[in-house]
């Protein structure tokens, strides 16, 4: 299930990836947001990668890491999971702040969502994020995403995009 871009190169995350997916979710720039500016336990981000492997045996989605083609940089990781009881999982991603602006959230998400639409047979994707989270927005945006609610999620203002699978 590895998928391409121009630029990038998306591989399912695994066990060894284990250590720079915490990481990731304990950047300061990722976690204001996707973790609501907590530092969370090694613990959790180990069963997350268990959990992704499972989703990927079995529903063939899940969470990939996000290389940059040419150099196997790693830049972050995008896929799908599950937020607020969704009956389908939501468009997810965290870039470390050294690639964020150049566009590489909207070509990995474009991939993403080519990928739920064309193999998964998603009948749409939806994304949230935090209201003043304006630069995942714009990102929705790009995608030709739709507002469809900001609505109080856990006490704090959140933003719903979607986008219906018209292929």
């Amino acid at each position: 299930m590895e998928l391409s871009t121009q630029r990038l190169q998306l591989i399912p995350l695994s066990g060894e990836d284990t250590k720079i997916f915490h990481e990731t979710n304990i950047n300061p720039h990722v976690k204001r947001y996707l973790w609501d500016n907590e530092e969370i336990p090694a613990a959790v981000s180990e069963g997350i990668i268990q959990e992704v492997g499972t989703k990927f045996e079995k529903e063939k989605w899940g969470l990939w890491k996000i290389l940059d083609a040419s150099s196997q940089t790693y830049m972050g990781y995008i896929g799908f999971w599950f937020f607020f009881e969704e009956a389908l999982p939501q468009l997810v991603y965290a870039l470390l702040p050294e690639f964020t602006g150049k566009g590489y959230a909207t070509e990995a998400s474009q991939e993403i969502i080519r990928y739920a639409f064309e193999e998964l047979k998603f009948d749409y994707i939806k994304a949230s994020m935090d209201t003043p989270n304006q630069d995942s927005a714009r990102v929705c945006d790009r995608l030709q995403m739709q507002l469809v609610e900001e609505k109080t999620m856990e006490g704090k203002p959140t933003l719903f995009y979607k986008l219906d699978n018209s292929r």
